[in-house]
């Protein structure tokens, strides 16, 4: 090379490529040798940041930070902390940041840490639902603007120690998101709008320190809160009555003020308090006062216990006595019962489907609650309506009524609901479904909502216990993709349901109903609202415990607000139905899974090929199943299923309202989905979660940005392709 160099420039080529190389790497000695070498981030960890910098508006002063690429382990990104490759802080407090949280929060597998707070996020928006989790600590959001409830991720966090969400605008009552944490020591909600009873989940938080609920609207008492190891708690300023337990008195740091105290001395504890263990008359060397029995005979002699044998035989008479009463009585009302009622008697295969969303079908860490966060008290609002016959409750197990949780839902009556609907005219009718008629509700305050009215041929409740188990129910149901319960009515022999009303109405109306004038959906939304549900049915499928199969899943019951977030409807109300009578009331043609067809039974895996038929909704624009077109199109699925690996019929498929505005990749990758749950046998078809996943790849790919997820419908149709490139 040396003896070369003095020849031309062409013998220099080799020396210019190697000063090349050490300009674009900086010149002098490269760090850690990193010329070629791959970044540091895990890539996974690299995608949320890249879509938390995009979901914050792309702030300037997040300084190192990129929309896409860049390696913040290697770099110096603002407020990132990495242990390895991975994640594990981020720390970006008060820096008037503005947006949200990245929807795929929950994929950073080693963040320990978050703290976003005091700045402007979420701009009165629920939390993003899918937190981070598996080994979290700490979670910051504390003086900003997230508004709805408290995110149910919260209870998948078994690490978290510190939780401060104050001074934000979050509303709602507290699900029971606490039962499994108890590594929390520190938890603070304070200044926000949270009203409701405190959850019985409190009572297992064994390791909280610090607790601070002032300024917000909670009531009821703080029982709950009687045994936790607390050395502060802030109870000021809300609507708390009843007495302060003398455990609490104890703590150091208590403030209680401005709450409505009851005065004099606190009752006794409640009958159902557990009693103190009772000493065993077999223990060893111990008799029942304690004494030693060693070389003593036993205390019981011969009238002993012939008087044992007397009262036993007196007890066994008066037992018996009342169990042929008892049998007799239940015969007569099951008699009754197979003549009046059309659904008393079930196959042993449905049973299971009559009621089963118990106390723990809410989220799934619930089935973990110890015995002590079971309430045992029957649901104060519904009582009053009660009939009081004992023979309404004489044949129903005890159990049953302790199941009934306090319902946590606004009771209205049926003179306020006639007045909102206008005694429920037909110009309020918005639509009629397999459980009956949705009326569209004008209150005086200006609130507008949904009042379900529940056709009592299918869904027919033999006390009012039946009606207060289902709302229980499904007023523990919470999830930013479904339409969740409001309140509930019944009186006078109705048995209504109230709802938040959406303004968008439902995709099926959307898309088969809307005129010529309407403005389609663009392919960004069509994505969205597949997600979203797809998120919903998860929720349902795989986070409630026991799972929740919804039997009803069709764009009708999809609902859309005003930014186009579906909000998926009648969650709960077909667990209450045996699946032969739901079979026969359900008006869902076209989505129902060949196999209910065959065996009248219903699945997670029959809720899967539902949801696959809505994708082929939005693929197509079609409807599951249209009589007006030729024989060989009629069944949607049958149609379009032979077809979706197809590129040139694919794309012949496309709902003609899109106009060809769609990425021609993500067409491919969203039929590859639909294709798989469409499949016709049902242990081919995938969970929930795999789907939800699937579409989130298909999101990341096609590198959508949120306001893509938002479904911007400001855009010129001309502009929504370029979100994809």
């Amino acid at each position: 090379m040396a003896r070369r160099g003095g020849g031309g420039g062409e013998v220099g080529v080799p020396w210019l490529l190697l000063l090349l190389l050490l300009g674009c790497c900086g010149g002098g000695i490269w760090p850690r040798g990193r010329i070629f070498a791959a970044a540091d981030t895990d890539p996974n960890d690299l995608n949320v940041l890249n879509t938390l910098f995009t979901s914050l508006n792309s702030p300037g002063q997040l300084t190192g930070w990129q929309a896409s690429g860049g390696d913040p382990c290697g770099q110096s990104w603002k407020g990132i902390t990495c242990s390895g490759s991975g994640v594990t802080k981020i720390l970006l407090p008060n820096l008037g940041l503005s947006g949200n949280l990245a929807y795929n929060m929950n994929n950073l597998g080693s963040l320990v840490e978050l703290d976003m707070s005091q700045n402007s996020l979420g701009g009165g928006n629920q939390i993003q639902y899918n937190l981070p989790n598996l080994k979290l600590e700490k979670l910051n959001l504390a003086g900003n603007q997230f508004g709805g409830n408290l995110p149910y991720s919260i209870s998948t966090m078994p690490n978290l120690k510190y939780l401060y969400l104050n001074n934000n605008q979050l509303q709602g009552n507290i699900t029971d998101v606490f039962s499994s944490l108890y590594s929390l020591s520190e938890v603070d909600l304070s200044s926000n709008s949270l009203t409701g009873d405190l959850p019985q989940s409190f009572t297992g938080l064994s390791s909280l320190k610090k607790l601070n609920l002032q300024n917000n609207q909670f009531t009821g008492s703080i029982n709950v809160l009687a045994n936790l190891p607390l050395e502060t708690l802030n109870v000021a300023n809300n609507r708390f009555t009843g007495w302060i337990p003398s455990q609490l008195k104890k703590i150091n740091s208590l403030q209680t003020d401005g709450n409505s105290w009851s005065t004099g001395p606190a009752p006794p504890p409640p009958p159902y308090t557990a009693p103190p263990p009772p000493n065993r008359q077999n223990s060893p060397g111990q008799n029942g006062d304690g004494s030693s029995s060693s070389g003593r005979k036993s205390g019981i002699g011969g009238g002993g216990v012939a008087g044992i044998i007397i009262s036993l035989l007196v007890v066994g008479a008066v037992v018996a006595f009342f169990l042929i009463k008892r049998r007799k009585r239940k015969a007569s009302m099951e008699e009754h019962f197979e003549q009046h009622q059309p659904f008393t008697s079930f196959p042993s295969n449905e049973v299971k489907d009559m009621k089963p969303i118990d106390e723990s079908t809410a989220v799934d860490i619930e089935s973990l609650a110890s015995p002590a966060s079971i309430s045992l008290k029957p649901p104060p609002k519904i009582e009053r309506h009660k009939s009081f016959d004992d023979d309404d409750f004489s044949n129903k197990p005890v159990a049953k009524k302790s199941n009934i949780t306090p319902i946590k839902a606004t009771v209205y009556s049926v003179a306020d609901l006639q007045m909102a609907t206008d005694s429920f005219n037909f110009d309020n009718l918005v639509g009629e479904g397999t459980f009956g008629r949705v009326y569209r509700a004008q209150f005086n305050d200006g609130k507008v909502l949904a009042i379900k009215k529940l056709d009592s041929t299918v869904m027919s409740f033999q006390s009012s216990d039946d009606f207060a188990e289902l709302v229980s129910n499904i007023s523990k149901l919470h999830h930013p993709n479904l339409n969740e319960l409001v309140g509930y009515c019944m009186e006078h022999g109705q048995h209504l349901l109230v709802y938040d009303f959406h303004r968008n109405g439902s995709l099926h109306d959307l898309l088969h109903l809307s005129d010529e004038y309407s403005k389609p959906l663009s392919w960004n939304s069509r994505v969205k609202i597949a997600l979203g549900s797809a998120r919903a049915l998860e929720y349902l499928h795989e986070i409630c415990s026991p799972s929740i199969i919804h039997k009803n899943f069709k764009s009708s019951n999809i609902l859309l607000d005003s930014e186009f977030n579906p909000h998926l409807s009648d969650a709960g109300l077909a667990s209450f139905i045996p699946d032969a009578e739901f079979q026969a009331a359900e008006q869902s043609e076209g989505y129902t899974a060949p196999e209910v067809d065959m065996t009248g039974q219903y699945t997670l895996k029959s809720d899967v090929y539902s949801f696959g038929v809505v994708m082929l909704e939005l693929l197509t624009g079609r409807r599951p199943f249209d009589s007006s077109r030729p024989r060989s199109e009629q069944s949607l699925v049958r149609w379009a299923t032979p077809q979706l690996h197809d590129i040139d019929a694919l794309d012949r498929m496309v709902d003609p309202a899109l106009k060809g505005l769609y990425p021609a990749k993500s067409l491919s990758r969203f039929a590859d989905v639909l294709a798989l749950c469409v499949q016709p046998e049902p242990e081919f078809r995938p969970p929930m979660s795999e789907v939800v996943q699937a579409l989130v790849r298909l999101v990341q790919r096609a590198n959508m940005t949120k306001r893509m997820l938002d479904g911007d419908t400001s855009r010129r149709p001309d502009d929504q392709d370029q979100d994809f490139i």
